[in-house]
């Protein structure tokens, strides 16, 4: 009599002929090459660093005001002198306040004078900016204190964006000083934000995320990049893109203030500027989620009436039945780069953010947690202007 295989007999007939190919091309993806960064690939491209600076030589507006703004800001003074600290301590709210200004000072600093390297070619901006990255690399070994993980986000990335200009476009910074700034990174930054903060209000996890990515950027680690991109599409904290908004945009802290809502926006709108650079989306994740944020905020802080619905954070440590006044009106300066990727690349109205885009931007003051200089670097897209 003929057999006939029984049901597992069959399973183990159709696993023995298609392990082995499953196999082989497990293999072949865990040997494949990483697709390779682009650099400098994290809020600046060659091509837009190009553009701006023809508009600034050209004299053309907005450019030439935003340009001297940047001019006029102690940061960008040629003379600034860093204030590197072996231990930094940030408590909550900054309290106490060892180093930690001086850190956030210096690290937007840092971004600054890179930037003023990159649009002008005066190489003594190029020297400050390897100053400082040098004399914080060099000193510092500890940041310690309740607000670790969010001081290190939020000045981290400005240290990342000025290195990354610094490495690919200039040659004054020695190999030796670049490798102990990847080591400062690997093992000052890296292991406090590595597993985020999923309880903490969601600036917390936005902050770490953009630091991340950034940092894997400048590292040419694929895996640090994917765990940042990972959690922004997928984290189970308060900072991921699906919890830190509802369906029409509330955000999760939009019922404590208004000051804390646009922190978690503008850490989220840099990551997904950063990653755009490399070829990822996170603009458009949960249907534009992002979009929605800034559209709700921007709204609110317009001082126009927008839904809210009680909003319970991650395992419900913030509950905010009401829509918070504290701080409406006062806009942060993080809605350029919305408005250049929206409006700009995807055509997107985009009306309440192009409306406080248009505002004059609060850019360069002391203590400011957001990259600057965004009307300027975000103005309009380099290239023919769009029907």
């Amino acid at each position: 009599m003929k057999h006939i295989p029984t049901r597992n007999g069959i399973l183990t007939l159709i696993l023995a002929l298609v392990l082995p190919g499953l196999s082989a091309l497990a293999a072949d993806k865990a040997h494949a090459p990483a697709t390779p960064f682009l650099h400098p690939g994290l809020l600046h491209t060659r091509e837009e660093l190009t553009f701006v600076r023809r508009q600034i030589a050209a004299g053309e507006q907005p450019w030439k005001t935003a340009w001297e703004r940047l001019l006029a800001a102690p940061s960008a003074a040629p003379d600034y002198a860093p204030s590197p600290r072996t231990e930094v301590v940030r408590g909550a709210y900054n309290n106490p306040n060892i180093g930690s200004s001086d850190f956030s000072r210096d690290s937007a600093a840092a971004y600054t004078q890179a930037l003023r390297w990159c649009l002008t070619g005066d190489e003594v901006h190029a020297r400050k900016a390897v100053e400082i990255l040098n004399a914080w690399s060099a000193t510092l070994k500890i940041v310690s204190g309740h607000d670790t993980k969010l001081l290190i986000g939020m000045a981290g990335v400005h240290l990342c964006n000025a290195a990354e200009l610094m490495r690919h476009t200039s040659t004054v910074w020695a190999q030796p000083d670049q490798t102990r700034f990847e080591s400062l990174l690997r093992q000052i930054f890296y292991p406090p934000i590595k597993d985020f903060y999923p309880t903490a209000n969601g600036n917390w996890d936005a902050a770490m995320i953009q630091t991340m990515l950034a940092m894997g950027v400048f590292l040419d680690d694929r895996a640090m990049f994917d765990r940042a991109v990972d959690y922004y599409f997928n984290g189970k904290g308060n900072g991921a893109v699906r919890n830190y908004f509802n369906a029409f945009g509330e955000c999760q802290e939009s019922g404590r203030d208004q000051g804390h809502t646009q922190m978690g926006l503008g850490f989220l709108g840099c990551a997904a500027e950063m990653a755009w650079k490399q070829g990822v989306d996170l603009y458009g994740a949960g249907d534009n989620r992002l979009a929605l944020g800034f559209e709700y905020t921007a709204k609110y802080n317009l001082g126009y009436e927008v839904p809210y619905e009680p909003y319970r954070s991650f395992e419900g440590r913030y509950f905010n039945p009401a829509i918070s006044p504290d701080g409406r009106g006062k806009f942060s300066p993080i809605y350029e780069r919305i408005v250049y990727h929206y409006h700009g690349r995807k055509g997107l109205e985009m009306p309440y953010s192009r409306e406080a885009a248009a505002r004059p931007p609060p850019e360069g003051r002391t203590g400011s947690s957001h990259l600057p200089w965004g009307a300027l670097m975000f103005a309009r897209l380099p290239g023919p202007a769009k029907p």
